[in-house]
C-alpha cells in the first residue's frame, strides 16, 4: 500500500508529465526513508518535477536525447539510477551528463550509450574524452564583460589613430633658419644631402730663409646660398608639403 507521500507524488507526476504517453511515473516509498520513482518505458523526452528526496530513479527505455544541466545535482540521496535504452545525442549538450556519470559510476545500474552522431554511436557516454567537447564553450558573464571591454578599447584606439592621421595632415611645420646656418646651397633642401665643394688654393705662404722651400696650404671653400632659388624652394615646400620656413 502506498503511503500518503507516495500518493501525492503520484498525482503530481500525473499532472506534470506532459511529454509522456498518458501514463504517470510509478512512485513508491522506500523505508526507512526515500522514494523510488519509476519512469521507464513512458516515451519521455524530458524529465521534470521529480521530488528531491528520490533515492531510486529509473528512466530507461524512453526518448531522452540529453539531460538538462543540473538535473541530478539536487538528488543528494540518490542511490540507484538507470538511463539505458535512450537515444542520447552526444553533442555539447551531453557534457553535463558525461561529467555526472564519471563522478557517480557506482550508482548507475547500466552505463548509457550514445545513439548519435555516427562517430560515437554505441559508445558509452562516460567514455567520451575531453577532446570530444573541445569545441564546446560555456558562455559566462565574465567572458562577456571582458569581450565588451576589449571591444571598446579597440574602437577607442582606432579613433585615436584616425584622429592622429588627420591632425598630421592638417599640421603646419615651421622651420627657422638662423643666419649662422644660411651657408648651404638651395638644392640641399631637396636632397637633404648638402654637397660640399672643396677647392684647393695653392699659394706662397712663406719662404723659409734656411731651406728656401715653398709651403702650400689648403683652403676649404664655404658653400654659398643661392638667394635667387630660395623663394622658389620655400614656395614648393609650403604648397606641396605644408612646410613653412621662417628666416631669423
Amino acid at each position: 500500500m502506498l503511503s500518503g507521500l507516495s500518493i501525492a507524488v503520484l498525482l503530481l507526476l500525473t499532472t506534470t508529465s506532459a511529454h509522456s504517453v498518458g501514463r504517470p511515473c510509478l512512485c513508491s516509498a522506500l523505508f526507512p526513508a526515500g522514494l523510488k520513482v519509476n519512469c521507464s518505458s513512458l516515451n519521455l523526452t524530458e524529465l521534470r518535477h521529480v521530488p528531491s528526496d528520490t533515492t531510486e530513479l529509473h528512466l530507461k527505455d524512453n526518448q531522452l536525447t540529453s539531460v538538462s544541466p543540473g538535473l541530478f545535482d539536487r538528488f543528494v540521496g540518490l542511490k540507484k539510477v538507470s538511463l539505458s535504452a535512450n537515444p542520447f545525442h552526444c553533442n555539447c549538450r551531453i557534457q553535463y551528463l558525461r561529467n555526472w556519470l564519471l563522478k557517480n559510476r557506482a550508482i548507475v545500474l547500466k552505463q548509457p550509450v550514445c545513439s548519435s552522431p555516427s562517430s560515437v554511436a554505441q559508445k558509452a557516454i562516460a567514455e567520451l574524452s575531453d577532446g570530444h567537447f573541445s569545441s564546446c564553450t560555456l558562455p559566462s558573464c565574465a567572458d562577456g564583460t571582458f569581450n565588451t571591454i576589449m571591444g571598446v578599447m579597440l574602437c577607442c584606439l582606432i579613433v585615436l589613430l584616425l584622429w592622429s592621421l588627420r591632425l598630421a595632415r592638417n599640421s603646419t611645420f615651421i622651420l627657422s633658419i638662423d643666419e649662422r646656418q644660411s651657408g648651404f646651397e638651395a638644392d640641399s633642401l631637396h636632397s637633404l644631402r648638402p654637397k660640399h665643394r672643396r677647392r684647393l688654393h695653392t699659394g706662397l705662404s712663406k719662404v723659409s730663409a734656411d731651406t728656401d722651400s715653398l709651403v702650400f696650404t689648403e683652403d676649404v671653400e664655404e658653400p654659398l646660398l643661392n638667394m635667387e632659388l630660395l623663394p622658389q624652394v620655400l614656395d614648393v615646400l609650403h604648397k606641396k608639403h605644408n612646410i613653412k620656413i621662417k628666416a631669423t
